[in-house]
Formats: structure tokens, sequence, C-alpha cells
């Protein structure tokens, strides 16, 4: 068996930049052990899948450890490949997830990703978190994952996480943030349980910061920053109940995967 398999740069606008995700167009679903192992070997953030669903498309991400119920970046590399590689025609891309619809266009020369929000509610610190930043936050809050609130950049930028003890909480992941002088916010996002120690740049940390910074800077459009090593620009708007996360991408690396039946 022989499978296309594309690595893109997300939220990149040279390689090297943003966060590589792996898509794999399928004709039809493989078994979902296949798919774990294609995500293993392919041992990069997230592997993206997607199947055609009449004029929309089914979409599933797996990290090297296990499937994810939402994935941005994967979201917007799959998004690419169909627009800008395999040449599709509509003006708009519906993916249909574990977490819904997901509606992905072209904004000039980026693509604008709309997803469900996921305000956070505040939170008592968990200590294993506390004790795994070393430093105390001016808020904690909670939803997919652990959102911790910083009141300088530089905190961000030098905090070094222990990810053994993150891998304790209960949550999916966590994210640091903090307000910005040259955006309206930055973030770092760590997942250690799901074999991903630093995301470069995470879409869906997004659905959950959009929403709490929208409040905060009494603004619905914003521009934020991953400050992570490769580093990643966004595009943010809340629109009541949803987000749009716009950027980038760019194609690294064109293939295939022979599999033995």
């Amino acid at each position: 068996m022989e499978l296309k398999l594309y690595q893109v740069d997300a939220f990149a606008d040279n390689v090297f930049k943003g966060n590589p995700a792996a898509v794999c167009p399928l004709d039809k679903w493989l078994p979902d052990e296949i798919m774990q192992l294609i995500a293993e070997e392919n041992n990069l953030p997230e592997t993206a899948f997607y199947v055609p669903a009449g004029d929309e498309f089914q979409i599933r991400w797996f990290t090297p450890k296990s499937e994810v119920k939402l994935c941005g970046h994967a979201t917007l590399a799959s998004a690419y490949v169909i627009f800008d590689i395999l040449k599709y025609h509509g003006e708009t891309i519906t993916f249909r997830s574990k977490s819904g619809k997901l509606e992905v266009k072209k904004d000039n020369d980026r693509l604008a990703m709309d997803f469900p929000a996921q305000p956070p509610a505040p939170c008592i610190i968990p200590k294993d978190l506390e004790n795994a930043l070393n430093k105390r936050p001016a808020a904690c809050l909670r939803s997919e994952d652990y959102i911790v609130v910083y009141e300088n950049e530089e905190d961000i930028t030098a905090l070094t996480p222990d990810n053994d003890l993150m891998k304790r909480l209960d949550l999916r992941g966590v994210i640091i943030t903090s307000g910005s002088k040259k955006y309206d916010f930055v973030l770092r996002f760590f997942a250690p349980k799901f074999g991903i120690p630093e995301d470069p740049v995470t879409g869906s940390a997004l659905t959950q910061l959009i929403p709490y910074w929208a409040e905060e800077l009494g603004k619905v459009k914003m521009s934020a920053r991953q400050v992570s090593k490769r580093g990643g620009d966004i595009l943010c708007e809340l629109k009541g109940g949803r987000v749009t996360i716009s950027g980038r991408a760019v194609k690294y690396l064109e293939g295939e995967i022979s599999i033995k039946a």
C-alpha cells in the first residue's frame, strides 16, 4: 500500500520555522492502530489524516503517542495541502472532526481557520504545576489545558518547566502566556504526556487564549506570537462563540509511505 505524505511547516513564512505537521490524504480510513504507527514513525508534533466526504472532508489528528480531539497547526497544514498543492477550487474547506465543524478560508496570503472557542475558567493552580514552573503566576485558568498567566513577557521566555511534573496533570497540557509590547500577547505550550515536551506553535491553544485576552484587552482582533525556539506569528479574532486563527504555511517535503499489507 502506497500513501501520499506531505510535511508542512504551519504558521511559518519559510521552512524550518513554525510548527511541522505531516498530512496524509486517504480515500478511506485506515485502522486506528496503523494511523497511530504512522504518527509515531513520523515523530512530528502531529500527523493529520483526512478523507473526502462529499463536498467536505473528515479529519483526525495523531501525536506520536495518541489521537487528539483538536489540532490547529495540522488543520492549517491540511488546508494548505488541499488548497495550494492539490488545487482545490472551492472558497472554503469544511472539515468534520471530533470537535465539530471546522472551516478554513483563504485570506489573501494567509489561511483563516474558524474554530469553536473554549473559554477558560479561573482555578487554583495545582501544586505539581506550580512546582513544575517554579515561579508563582499572576493567574491560573483551565479549559482543555491549564493556562498560566504571567505579568511580563520575560517570564514566559525565561521559564524552563519540569516536564516530568507536568506529566502528572489531569489536563492535556499547559499554556503559559503574558501580554507583550510588540504583540497583543505571547505564549508557549507544553504537552509532555502526549509526547510533546514543547510545541512550536499551537493553534488549539488559541481557542482558549483568544476569549481570555479579548476580555482582558477589550478587543476582538489581536496578534500573537508563540515564543518557542522555532516561533510563529498568529492573527486572532473572537467572533461570538467562535475564533478565527490565521497564519501562513510552506511545504517542506512531499513523498510516499510504503506499507506492506
